[in-house]
Formats: structure tokens, sequence, C-alpha cells
């Protein structure tokens, strides 16, 4: 004769439905809080990592939410302003390294990052393939990006236009694929990253055009038979090359260049505290460690969690209640089967072996289904610190 558990194994496997039923409620209720740790935990550990490679940010007076996770995640909802020469200004006072970023523009989705050559120093990213910009008009891609746009060096970029119809605002500006980094596991991976000037040439502050003293008046502005014809010495360039760079400059006051934020990597922690100290005491803008600011901003998370918690302990108990019912229901209407195991002689233990291997089946597959499920859903959102740009 077989043992209890065989018999109730083959049970399960004559009755499918109705134990893909029960598997599937079960396992949804152990999977729904078991993948919300699992996304927490990640999320934390990936927003501390970044935020502790990153000692100190400068950023305007304002939300310090907003300032942190646009200098680390390059998330442009809002408009933030530091001058440009803020850093010059910030550097001769600040022991250490000064990297400013503006991230105010987006390239086919993606964010467009101004800055210079020491943050790829700063956050150790390496080339695969090309070079780091040096000159306007040239992008380094993410791994990330670049896999999914499938650009490599030699293609093109174009930026987005935030106001199509608004000739004022300067067009789509094809930029030249410089380079493409080294996967870094972060946020860089998704970005593209130009020098400061290119990105102000995609915000109106700085612009090309052909020499002004060369041009025949009389065709700048004129007409005829099809209309009001303007000539492209007025217009801005939609490329930057090698032969136009050095018609590239801005006009009036350095103070109106826009930065987003700069992040500072100070010479010891002694000077970090006190340039900190001296910055958010002047009143003019904030000086923020990004630690701080990420534990402030999971707590909020961690209670939405807690809450989520106690809604999945309450799903599991009434499923389990469920369930319980429903093996009740099922024993009394397997009396008969029962009897005629005791009439071969099966003692009332191997009765309750049988029912209990069918809970314990049962409960072993929605166990593995859940762990399916979490790793599945896991594998399919990646990055988590994406959601946040």
């Amino acid at each position: 004769m077989r043992s209890a558990w065989g018999l109730a194994w083959l049970r399960i496997r004559r009755h499918p439905v109705s134990t893909a039923i029960l598997v599937l409620c079960l396992g949804l209720t152990i999977a729904l809080p078991w993948t919300g740790r699992v996304l927490v935990a990640d999320y934390r550990t990936e927003l501390l990592i970044r935020a502790a490679d990153t000692p100190l940010v400068l950023g305007e007076r304002g939300d310090r939410f907003d300032v942190v996770l646009s200098a680390l995640y390059f998330r442009n909802g809002r408009t933030s302003f530091i001058p440009f020469p803020a850093t010059d200004r910030f550097g001769a006072e600040a022991p250490g390294v000064v990297v400013p970023i503006s991230a105010r523009a987006a390239a086919q989705g993606a964010p467009l990052v101004g800055t210079t050559l020491e943050y790829f120093e700063q956050r150790g990213l390496r080339i695969s393939t090309g070079d780091f910009p040096v000159y306007a008009g040239e992008v380094v891609l993410g791994a990330t990006l670049a896999h999914t746009l499938e650009l490599g060096v030699g293609d093109s970029l174009f930026s987005d236009v935030t106001e199509l119809y608004d000739l004022a605002v300067p067009p789509a500006l094809k930029m030249r694929v410089c380079g493409v980094l080294a996967p870094s596991d972060g946020a860089d991976d998704g970005a593209a990253f130009v020098d400061l000037t290119t990105c102000w040439v995609l915000e109106g502050f700085a612009h090309g055009h052909d020499d002004p003293a060369e041009i025949d008046p009389e065709y700048v502005l004129g007409g005829d038979e099809t209309g009001l014809v303007i000539s492209d010495a007025l217009l801005a360039y939609q490329e930057i090359t090698f032969e136009n760079l050095a018609d590239f400059h801005d006009h009036g006051d350095p103070e109106r260049l826009p930065l987003t934020a700069l992040l500072y990597w100070p010479a010891s922690e002694k000077d970090g505290t006190l340039v900190r100290t001296r910055v958010n005491q002047r009143g003019n803008y904030q000086m923020l460690r990004p630690v701080e600011v990420v534990d402030e901003l999971l707590a909020y998370v961690l209670r939405v969690k807690q809450l989520m918690d106690g809604l999945s302990w309450v799903l599991g108990t009434v499923t389990l209640a469920l369930g319980a019912l429903v093996y009740a229901l099922s024993s009394r209407l397997r009396d008969a089967e029962f009897r005629t195991l005791r009439r071969m002689g099966c003692p009332p233990s191997f009765v309750m072996r049988l029912v209990v291997g069918e809970v314990l089946a049962v409960f072993l597959c929605a166990v593995i289904f859940a762990a399916v499920t979490t790793y599945t859903v896991r594998a399919a959102l990646g990055d988590l610190t994406g959601w946040l740009r």
C-alpha cells in the first residue's frame, strides 16, 4: 500500500483545477508582502549607496527632496537655478572637488546632463567605447541608454523640444555620440552626458550664427512672392560641428547661465562640516547631506510599507480561514473515502497524515509560486531609482 504522503500527492494531481486555485490564492497572499519587503530593501540599498557616494549637495533654497533627487537622479520636475559663476566662488572657499550639474534638458526621453570631466572621475565612471565629451555638441551615453536606443560612437542623438510651436524656443539639437560608458549599475546608466555649453545652447542662453558683418542687410529680412524671408544668420544652428563651433557664444551676464546643483566632495570631513555650516547660515543657498535626506525620504516609504504589511496580514488571515473552510467541507464530502480506508485497516492517524500531506503540498507549491513571482517582479522592475526621474 502506498504511504499517506503518496496518496496525498496523487489526489492533488487528480484535481488540478481546485489545487491550482488554492495555490494561486495562497501564493499571492504570500507574494504580496514578500515582494514588497524585497523591493523596499532593494530601493533603500540603491538610494543609500548613491547618496553615500555624494557627501554634499549645494542647491537653491526650497524643497530639500527635490534638490537632492535632481542632483543625484537628474530629476527635472522642477526648475532649479544656481548661477554658473557660483561654481568658482564656492570652489575658492571650499577645499575639495566641486562639480556643477545641469539636469534641465532631455534627449529622447532620457535625462540630458551637463557637467564637467570631474564628474566622471568622482563617480568612477569608465568609458567602454569612444571618449568623454570635450566639445559642445558631443554626448556620451550611459550603457543602458545606449543599448535601449541602439546607438554607438559616431551616431546622432537629438534633444527633446519642450515647445514645438514656440519659435523663441531653440530647436532640437543634433548631437554626435562620442562615447559609451561602461555599466555602473546606477542612475548614470540611463542618462546622456554633455558639457555645460551644450545645455546652455538647448536652453537658449548660448547660440551660434553667421558673422553679422558678413551679412548683406538687404537679405536679412525681406519678402518676395512667397512671403516673408528670414536669413539663416538669424536662425540658431540645429547641429554643432567643428566648422561652426567657434561661432557659438552666449550674450549677457554670466549670472544668467543656470545650473541645477553643485556636488561637493570635501577634502576632509571637517572641511565639509565647516563649509556646510557657513553656507546654511548665509541663507542664499542650502547645503545638504544626501544620506540624511534619503533617510528621511525612506521613513515615509516605510510608513506606507507598514500599512501595506498590515493589510497583507488581514488578507492572509482571510485566505487561511477560507482555505480551512474549504478543507473542512471537503473532508465531509470525503467521509465515504475515509471509511473505506479504515475498513482496509488504515489507522486514524493515516487519514490525518493524508489530509496534512495535502495541505503541506499545497502550501509548498504556494511558497514556490510566491518565490518565482517575487523574482520575476524584481527582475522586471530592474533599477527602482528610475521611478524618481
